[in-house]
């Protein structure tokens, strides 16, 4: 009885990004994975108002300078963006936890409103911020 040579057989492969049609849950895919860790920024900043905050007027003034320089606010603002977009991604995958949602027509209007409500609800957020005179 002839017995075949044993042969490895090649790890399968993903397609590379350059081969892979782009959609939008793939881009919600992504950007919830790059807003969760601008998010982690977001929390240093966040640390260092504190540590600030505890250190006196002189440093505490200094940092809201910085915070409430134009930078400062672009930060801020992309900050609010990438935490509203994570929120709502993140009830995305906790309806997906249940089952539900999968079909691709609701996957993809679910990542559009998760993109819309990051960036609408942030200017929401700043419009109300705007209007009782704290930026």
């Amino acid at each position: 009885m002839a017995e075949a040579a044993p042969t490895l057989r090649g790890r399968p492969l993903s397609p590379h990004l350059q081969v892979w049609r782009w959609h939008v849950t793939l881009a919600a895919s992504i950007l919830h994975r790059l807003t969760g860790m601008a998010l982690y920024g977001g929390a240093l900043i966040l640390a260092g108002w504190a540590v600030a905050l505890a250190s006196g007027p002189g440093p505490y003034g200094g940092y809201m300078r910085i915070l409430g320089s134009a930078p400062g606010k672009i930060a801020l603002f992309a900050l609010t963006v990438a935490l509203l977009f994570h929120m709502a991604n993140g009830v995305r995958h906790l309806v997906w936890d249940s089952g539900k949602g999968f079909e691709l027509k609701t996957a993809d209007a679910t990542a559009v409103i998760a993109l819309i409500f990051g960036v609408a609800g942030a200017m929401v957020v700043w419009l109300i911020a705007a209007a009782a005179g704290a930026l």
